[in-house]
């Protein structure tokens, strides 16, 4: 492992190579090994690339410092994640300035079914509850929760998301090894039993104020869509809605009481055209299309002749049965079928998301076919 993350350590560790440059450098040599071999003259004719930073590649030595690093991550169990790995979020390579490799205590795999959710340190009541109601359901959809495992609505984030039986991530803003908040140690064990703890710091970063707007971008730029829940006008997470934004994300926000002063970020945002988001359903409706061109690119190259239905809930394989491959309006199905149709609605998305059921406009639901097959 040493040999083959050596050279990602040792191009990272080169002054003035920020992850802008790292990239740049990366699409255009393909490796750290091939830039770091390169001539003076090739890296000259890369945009973007001075005298000053070709001369600090052509004479860096890897510091002794990486060779410790990178046996601590094997003794702590721990891994590097490059952006040349197939688990490494395929999400954050489409931003200028992803992070060249994480270090990863859990498991990646490679999805982009993320939400990020994200709010006040100092949550109230309501912003707790919420939160946890919230990612409890996004979890029992299949949807990773994704948040910074800080104090209040980032634990309830985590909380909820493990307790819907999901997924979680939490992209830490310090080193694996400095766990912060204190409090959340179990926690952290618990995510990277059902998910993963992610951070582009080294293991002994600690949780320094500067740290959590650069890691803020990884939470949104990992994330299909960002949920802001009770922020202030002045809150981090505001940072967070605004890096979403500008990848190019979905921004979603819970509105809170109008005399609450912990909830005019959330509400700023509404204002400027955020999605309001009164249940879980608003964020899966909203990211559904997505969600449907990520499912049609994972069965790309499978044998769909040969495609098999996936295990189904007793619910979900009554409301499956009730569908052909002719479209059925959802006024047609509540009647036929006996179910609330709150519950009927959210048993549909479940199956549209997994592959297995065509909404067309209408509301109109078939079979897709390949899943007959």
């Amino acid at each position: 492992m040493e040999n083959i993350l050596l050279p990602w350590f040792a191009l990272k560790s080169v002054p003035g190579i920020g992850c802008h440059h790292f990239k740049r450098l990366i699409d255009h040599f393909k490796s750290p090994a091939h830039v770091l071999e390169a001539s003076r003259e090739e890296l000259l004719n890369l945009d973007g690339m001075s005298e000053r930073l070709v001369s600090a590649i052509k004479r860096h030595r890897i510091p002794e410092q990486v060779k410790k690093e990178l046996d601590l991550v094997t003794q702590k169990g721990y891994r590097i994640v490059t952006m040349a790995d197939n688990d490494y979020p395929p999400l954050l390579l489409q931003i200028p300035d992803p992070p060249p490799f994480l270090y990863v205590y859990g498991n990646l795999d490679g999805s982009i079914r993320n939400v990020a959710v994200v709010g006040s340190r100092n949550a109230t009541t309501y912003g707790i509850s919420t939160t946890k109601e919230l990612c409890l359901n996004l979890a029992s959809n299949g949807i990773t929760v994704v948040s910074g495992m800080a104090r209040g609505i980032d634990t309830a984030a985590h909380e909820g998301a493990l307790m819907g039986k999901g997924k979680t991530i939490a992209v830490l803003g310090s080193g694996l090894e400095r766990v912060y908040p204190s409090e959340n140690i179990k926690l952290f064990h618990k995510i990277a039993a059902n998910g993963a703890v992610i951070s582009e710091f080294s293991l002994m970063t600690e949780p320094e104020a500067y740290n959590f707007p650069v890691r803020n971008r990884i939470i949104s730029g990992i994330s299909l869509g960002t949920v802001i829940v009770e922020a202030t006008k002045r809150s981090g997470s505001l940072i967070t809605a605004r890096l979403a934004a500008e990848q190019n994300r979905e921004v979603f926000a819970v509105p809170g009481s109008i005399h609450s002063f912990k909830s005019t970020g959330t509400h700023t945002l509404i204002k400027q055209g955020a999605k309001l988001v009164e249940q879980t359903q608003d964020i899966i409706e909203e990211l559904a299309p997505l969600l449907q061109e990520y499912a049609a690119t994972e069965n790309t190259g499978q044998n769909k002749t040969k495609a098999k239905l996936p295990p189904l809930l007793s619910e979900e394989l009554t409301v499956y049965k009730a569908l052909g491959p002719y479209p059925v309006h959802i006024d047609e199905l509540v009647r036929k079928i006996p179910m609330e149709p709150g519950k009927l609605s959210s048993i549909l998305l479940r199956l549209e998301l997994n592959g297995i059921v065509l909404q067309t406009p209408g509301k109109l639901f078939s079979i897709k076919t390949e899943s007959m097959r």
